[in-house]
């Protein structure tokens, strides 16, 4: 039997392309997180963000929650909700109001912020997070707070990040259906960095990719502040098709090929072979030439990696034209499950010529359910938003805190 609790429970759900996962945790003390169970579904009805079928999401989730629930002895009733499609998008915008005390206080704070935010966007969207970059007081450049400081007149630098409403809005949908009430909404590129980058990373210039099955979150930090973000609608899912066709094999068999036998450089790979498998589609057993394989998967990968290149050189150009920092000395992190493909990391550093790592989050020891994997990074950031604080829409302002003290003791037993 499930247990009731009366411990504040933190839940995160990532509804992704290739899979829906839940995460539990508690709160327990000095605001630490102690990790309970996990759940995982392989995601139908939706692809690239977008629900075709409700019903079949519904289950998803259902099926994601029992699991969770079962491993952790608890039942959920509330979560923290990722999502991520072509429609996200960002504005940079600034506000300005004049400090009527001389001294900046908490509603001088309030309203510059919806200052910043009252724009005109999309009337098929709405301001999903407003997050703040820097404040200027007078002439004093670079603040990131600004309580308690004298001045005449205050601005705020802020990104906005906006979504459509109605994909959202199904979403959300989904998950009542589920008879589970939704905290907060965020864009998963925003957990997944909020679960992946460090601070040091953040202020030299970083730019993130967390490259999932249907889409790409690429979000750029520099000097501490998240100056764009952006999805692109391409992924792992069009490295399977490739394989699929190739081979005249199902989408499940492909999968299987790319995890077990595929890389991402013809180069470095030793000792191919033959593969040998049974076909999901009739058992039938059938040979594939790795060599061949390994040359579908390369050369997505550099296209891939490619678009993603052309678009950063594209912002770093608008960065410095702007008079704006744009060197990423904290160089590329890349995260989500493609990630994982043997020999990635050196494919994406032929491409983008520079540092780039695997981000994953650090310190996670002792689990008896390994999610210490970049496909988890989205919905490990996702509890760390239970105490962020909102504005009076929902939109989430964000507060910088020091992930690793979130994490503490975070899956002790």
């Amino acid at each position: 039997m499930i247990k009731l609790t009366n411990k504040k429970l933190i839940v995160g759900l990532e509804i992704g392309t290739t899979k829906v996962t839940v995460l539990i945790g508690e709160k327990i003390k000095n605001g630490e997180i102690k990790f309970l169970g996990i759940g995982n579904c392989p995601s139908q009805g939706i692809d690239k963000g977008n629900i075709h079928d409700l019903e079949s999401m519904v289950q998803c989730i259902k099926k994601s929650v029992h699991q969770a629930e079962k491993m952790s002895n608890r039942k959920i009733n509330s979560i923290n909700l990722s999502f991520s499609n072509k429609y996200i998008q960002y504005k940079n915008e600034i506000g300005m109001v004049s400090i009527n005390t001389g001294e900046v206080n908490k509603e001088d704070i309030k309203n510059v912020i919806n200052t910043a935010k009252s724009v005109r966007i999309n009337d098929k969207c709405h301001i999903l997070h407003v997050i703040p970059q820097e404040y200027i007081i007078d002439e004093q450049k670079g603040i990131k707070n600004p309580l308690g400081l004298s001045g005449i007149r205050m601005q705020a630098k802020v990104h906005l990040i906006t979504s459509y409403y109605n994909i959202e809005k199904n979403i959300i949908k989904a998950v009542k259906k589920c008879n589970l009430h939704v905290n907060k909404v965020i864009f998963s590129g925003l957990a997944s960095s909020q679960a992946i980058l460090t601070e040091e990373e953040k202020q030299l210039g970083v730019c993130m990719l967390d490259i999932g099955g249907g889409t790409i979150d690429l979000l750029i930090y520099i000097d501490g502040s998240l100056q764009h973000s952006q999805v692109i609608p391409y992924a792992g899912n069009i490295i399977t098709k490739d394989i699929s066709y190739a081979f005249s094999i199902s989408m499940s068999d492909a999968e299987y090929l790319k995890i077990k036998y595929g890389c991402a450089s013809s180069f470095l790979q030793e000792n191919l072979k033959k593969i040998e498998i049974k076909k999901s589609t009739n058992n039938k057993s059938q040979t594939f030439n790795q060599e061949k394989l390994i040359e579908v998967i390369e050369l997505r990968c550099l296209e891939l990696l490619e678009i993603i290149n052309k678009k950063i050189l594209k912002l770093q150009k608008q960065f410095k034209k702007n008079n704006s920092k744009y060197h990423f000395n904290g160089g590329i992190v890349i995260t989500g499950g493609v990630s994982k493909t043997k020999f990635f990391i050196d494919c994406a550093e032929r491409v983008f010529q520079m540092k780039v790592r695997i981000g994953s989050v650090k310190n996670i020891t002792g689990l008896q359910y390994d999610i210490n994997q970049p496909e988890y990074s989205t919905v490990i950031g996702l509890l760390n938003f239970y105490n962020k604080k909102y504005t009076l829409e929902n939109n989430f302002i964000y507060r910088e805190k020091n992930w690793f003290n979130i994490i503490k003791n975070f899956f002790k037993f």
